[in-house]
């Protein structure tokens, strides 16, 4: 494809000749110039007849703005209407509106592919409410909130994959099947052929051992930082964990970083600050339009927040400093805040709102909360490993991440206790081969999303919806 700049250098080069250069809207929205001879491809957005002059909106998607097509009435047809596919073929002229730059002077408008418009479920110049078009998985892409998020999270994948590049971070594919349980949880989607589907319980596997999808790359990163001091992955993750909340996903994506030779909580919590303020500065600046139409009509006052939380550094509590907050909290909460029980929900956006609307940063939960691979801090009376979760206003938890245990002896313990030695042998033979102090971090691209943009629903903002009321594509 094109760039803006790109396209207009071969619309100057093939200035000459008989054939129109096609245009991008976005690239023709943000030309400088007038062209005599420009093809724009897209969808029908508003469609409007007078008695002198005939008015198209088509946008192809590069841009939530469409562009204007001013036509002859001649040139209408049938089949033109809300929705349609088209060809159209003209000059780009000068708009003499303050709302838009450019638009096209039609010369000949081609309809590729017609849309009945009177089944077609979304309707010129409504505002459907994102509960409506969650019903249209197949068809939702094509209104105007849910384009934005795609661009919002094409360009937030993008700035994700710069920072770490930029910061000497390697890429890594780690499996999607896997006989690892990262998180420890037992909320696993099994893989099965549909051959073993069929058979009895006492059956072989595909694999030889029983396979399931992934809930995290971390344990594959560990191995990978044993020969590059930073990796990073990031890609799909699985959670059968069945619950139709508006906070929870069963397939979602996961940014995952491990760092080598580092022995404090700090640098992970350094890089995860780092991340999410460069990347959300990203979006912010190559996507202000998409981001302001969430900001104006989904969460009106997320912008102020978003921006002021940019220039701020994030805070540091310890578990049991919050535990103490958040006994000595006026609110009642659901679940009662004791040391030794994980935060639930309700306590991390208290425990956020207590600290201001800023981030925080929880340090040092207790030992048997955490899983196998995190560092022992070797402390006392109260037991707890060097774990830190990243709390953010309105959600909760973030980024979750800690120090792992790179101590044989330690690690030898742990696994020996859970019953877990004969499983984790080959993560063992790490600390046996050259082992370095290290530490990592996940954090969930959706509920990253769901954060910057103010989306009260998780799913919201996934490409394809997974509900019981809808297809599943």
């Amino acid at each position: 494809m094109l760039g803006a700049r790109g396209g207009w250098r071969a619309l100057r080069r093939c200035a000459s000749l008989p054939r129109a250069v096609r245009l991008r809207v976005r690239e023709a929205l943000g030309a400088r110039e007038a062209a005599a001879a420009v093809r724009v491809q897209g969808w029908v957005r508003s469609v409007r007849s007078q008695k002198e002059v005939l008015f198209l909106h088509i946008n192809d998607g590069s841009s939530l703005e469409s562009l204007q097509v001013v036509a002859d009435p001649s040139l209408e047809k049938k089949d033109l209407t809300f929705g349609s596919a088209v060809e159209v073929q003209g000059k780009l002229v000068k708009s003499p509106h303050r709302m838009q730059n450019m638009e096209l002077q039609a010369e000949t408008i081609r309809v590729v592919g017609p849309c009945d418009i009177w089944s077609f479920p979304l309707k010129m110049k409504e505002r459907h409410p994102l509960e409506y078009v969650r019903q249209f998985p197949h068809l939702r892409c094509r209104n105007n909130t849910l384009g934005a998020l795609l661009r919002i999270r094409s360009e937030a994948t993008a700035g994700i994959h710069s920072f770490f590049q930029d910061n000497g971070y390697v890429h890594i594919h780690t499996p999607i099947i896997t006989s690892n349980d990262c998180e420890g949880a037992g909320e696993l989607f099994q893989i099965e052929t549909s051959r073993e589907a069929k058979e009895s319980a006492e059956k072989t596997h595909f694999f030889n051992v029983p396979a399931f999808l992934t809930v995290s790359g971390q344990l594959h990163l560990e191995v990978m930082a044993g020969a590059f001091t930073h990796v990073f992955t990031f890609g799909p993750t699985f959670r059968a964990e069945n619950s139709q909340s508006r906070r929870h996903l069963a397939e979602f994506y996961m940014v995952e970083a491990e760092l080598s030779f580092t022995e404090s909580l700090q640098d992970i919590m350094q890089v995860m600050e780092d991340l999410f303020k460069t990347v959300t500065s990203t979006v912010l600046s190559k996507c202000p339009r998409d981001v302001e139409l969430f900001h104006k009509y989904v969460a009106p006052s997320q912008k102020g927040r978003l921006e002021q939380i940019l220039k701020k550094k994030f805070m540091i509590i310890s578990y049991s400093e919050a535990v103490e907050i958040l006994k000595q909290a006026a609110q009642t909460f659901t679940f009662k805040p004791e040391w030794g029980c994980d935060l639930q929900t309700e306590h991390e956006k208290y425990l956020v709102k207590h600290c201001g609307e800023v981030p925080v940063f929880v340090v040092n939960y207790p030992y048997d909360l955490k899983p196998f691979y995190m560092r022992d801090n070797e402390d006392g009376p109260q037991h707890t490993v060097a774990a830190v979760d990243l709390l953010v206003p309105g959600v909760g938890e973030l980024c979750g991440g800690s120090l792992r245990e790179e101590r044989l002896p330690f690690l030898e313990s742990r696994l020996q206790r859970l019953g877990l030695t004969d499983t984790y042998q080959w993560y063992l033979d790490l600390r046996k081969f050259g082992s370095v102090p290290h530490g990592g971090f996940g954090m969930g691209f959706e509920r990253y999303l769901q954060y910057i943009l103010g989306v009260d629903n998780i799913k919201d903002v996934i490409p394809f919806p997974r509900f019981p009321h809808s297809c599943l594509l």
